[in-house]
Order: structure tokens, then sequence, then C-alpha cells
């Protein structure tokens, strides 16, 4: 039986306005956002830099709305009490970031928060096989992380599809999200392929606060 949920909405604030962030979580959260999506990046593990614990913090105030946070740092660890206490209510992390995985969910879940395990396009699904039921989510990058605005690339389609499989047979509801490209047409591509959550930046915040709320309806097809 598919252990497939209702698609949940999470938009990236990595593609908002950041000299308004609070008004933009704001406005998201308005607008129907399930979820507030926050990209962390160390300009090491992947290009770019961006959001520190300081900044989830100081957001957390301006919604209730759960804070879906994806650490793409390297090493994973030292950081996640940082983020706990920001506010973060699930973290994801990749494979590739820290010697031990099963090490990193069990650091996650003493805190109390939600785990995630985050596979590139690269990355293959047994990066992940044997520690899938002890997380809550996986998220499925549709774009080789750093960057917001790339193109989605069609052959992660294959392992969404195998993810869902793969979550069905465990029989847990563990959340299938994908993040990368995501807009009205490659949302219904990744529903219907067995994802129930998507990440999205520039298809949600352009045309700004007034398009926020039919941009995330758009998304769920």
């Amino acid at each position: 039986m598919s252990q497939q949920q209702p698609v949940r909405i999470a938009p990236s604030i990595l593609s908002a306005d950041f000299s308004a962030l609070g008004q933009e979580v704001e406005a998201i959260d308005a607008a129907g956002a399930d979820w507030i999506h926050v990209d962390v990046m160390d300009n090491h593990f992947v290009p770019n830099l961006t959001i520190g614990p300081m900044v989830v913090k100081a957001l957390r105030k301006h919604t209730k709305k759960p804070f879906d946070v994806h650490l793409m740092v390297t090493p994973v660890d030292p950081l996640i009490p940082a983020f706990v206490e920001a506010g973060a209510d699930t973290l994801s992390f990749h494979p590739e970031a820290g010697p031990h995985v099963h090490r990193t969910i069990q650091l996650i879940k003493h805190h109390g928060k939600r785990a995630g395990c985050v596979l590139n396009p690269g990355t293959p699904l047994a990066a992940i096989e044997t520690v899938l039921g002890d997380l809550d989510l996986v998220l499925v990058m549709s774009v080789n992380p750093g960057f917001g605005g790339q193109a989605f690339i069609a052959s992660q389609l294959a392992k969404i599809a195998a993810l869902r499989k793969a979550i069905d047979a465990l029989g847990k509801p563990i959340d299938l999200e994908v993040d990368g490209g995501v807009n009205p047409e490659t949302a219904r591509q990744c529903l219907a392929a067995g994802a129930d959550a998507l990440v999205a930046g520039t298809s949600v915040f352009a045309g700004g606060p007034a398009t926020y709320a039919a941009n995330i309806a758009a998304l769920r097809g």
C-alpha cells in the first residue's frame, strides 16, 4: 500500500528578498506554504554561502510553520545542535557530509527533531538503503546543490519512483521531497513519480507577495 501523503509545499527562502526575510516568511505562510525550506550552504561542501543559525533563530518568531532545514555543510555533526536551538524542525543532511550517516541520524533524533537524508543527482539510493527506516524524510535533489534557478534534471524521476517503492515496502510514512527546478510542470512529474513534498524557490517567489498564493497553489497540481 502506498504511504504517499498529501502534497506539502516548502518554499525555499533562498529565493526570497533577503532584505526583508521576516516579512517574506510571513507572506509565504499566509499564502499557504506547508513548510519553510531553509538552504544552509557553507561554500565548502557546495558553492555559495547562505544562512546560519542566527538567521533561522531570528525568523522563528515570524511563523509557526515547520522549518525544513537542508544542511549542505561538512562536517555536518558540529552544526546540528545550533540549528536545533535556532528552531529547526527537520534537519536534512547529505550522506557524503560526514563519515557516519547513522550516527548523524541518531544525533538529530537525540535532539527530538525529524531526520532527513539528501541524495544529490549523482548519489545512488544505495547510499541510504540501510538507514531508510530510521529517516523521517528523504530529499531528492533534481539539480546539483549550490544555486537557485537551475534546470530540472529529469533522470531523477526514476530515483523518486524507486524511493517511493522502497518507502512503501517499509510501510512507514517517510516524506519524499524533491528540490531543484520545481515548477508547475515538473511538480506534476515529481508527484506522479511518487513525491509528496516539493521545495520551490524561483517559482514561488517570482512576481512578489501578491502572487505567492497562486504560485503555491499551481504547484499542488
